[in-house]
């Protein structure tokens, strides 16, 4: 098997998950040159958000406390970094692993594979946000905190408010985020300078992964069949891909 052959087999389940492919009018878009500093901050960004948004659910729904206060601290130096404007990319080097073990509640039946899936996601989005950081000093290209698109927040909003399936809603809207991701990572390799298209094409396989456990823990957690639901988002997911997007993000819609 080609490493094509491999890696085309390894996106058709998240061509066969999404509800559509990543319109041509943005593919133009992003591969032009006075696009990669967006490109690259806002994918800096979206890495520390998933990130942000694993450790929220474990937070949330599977530690004590003490866990808890440790998952925040291993955050910090990269919410000071994108937030604040503190820290370095030598700062940065080796904090990507947990330095404490964190403990599942003990009154949950899926806290440990909660925690045992979002840790392992949370290390891998925040050692990618460090290698984007080090191809952006390589480039010249400076960070700066720029505007979040509409992508995430329109899909959360379609959140229930009443458990377990806002959780499960919450893991559906992962797996379509990571499944996105690696969709657009496949697009933008080939148009990409050699450094970022290998840098891509090393992605796809965690990106694909993350998005299978999200569906699994949605699985495991709701204890019915959740097909239905996915559909649903899914449609959601799409009309954000296929509908007029007046910011250009990572996950934009049509420029407009």
């Amino acid at each position: 098997m080609t490493s094509n052959d491999h890696y085309q087999q390894l996106l058709q389940p998240i061509h066969d998950f999404l509800q559509c492919e990543t319109p041509e009018a943005w593919i133009d878009e992003a591969k032009k040159p006075e696009n990669l500093k967006v490109i690259l901050i806002d994918h800096l960004l979206c890495e520390l958000k998933a990130g942000q948004s694993a450790m929220y659910l474990i937070r949330k729904y599977a530690v004590d406390t003490a866990s808890a206060s440790a998952l925040l601290a291993w955050f910090k130096p990269y919410e000071d970094f994108a937030y604040r404007k503190l820290g370095s990319l030598t700062g940065l080097k080796g904090k990507s692993q947990l330095s404490k073990t964190i403990m599942a509640k003990a009154d949950s039946s899926y806290s440990q594979d909660l925690i045992d899936k979002m840790v392992l996601l949370i290390k891998e989005e925040l050692h990618h946000f460090y290698q984007v950081l080090e191809i952006m000093a390589k480039k010249g290209i400076t960070y700066e905190n720029i505007p979040a698109g509409r992508y995430a927040k329109g899909l959360l909003s379609q959140v229930k408010t009443y458990e377990p399936d806002a959780l499960i809603d919450k893991l559906i809207i992962g797996a379509y985020i990571e499944a996105r991701s690696c969709e657009r990572f496949a697009k933008l390799a080939p148009h990409m300078d050699d450094d970022i298209a290998k840098f891509y094409i090393s992605l796809l396989r965690s990106e694909a992964r993350h998005y299978q456990d999200y569906l699994t823990l949605a699985q495991q957690i709701a204890h019915q069949d959740i097909s239905q639901r996915i559909d649903t988002i899914g449609k959601i997911e799409a009309e954000l891909i296929l509908s007029p997007d007046p910011r250009f993000r990572f996950h934009s819609g049509i420029p407009c």
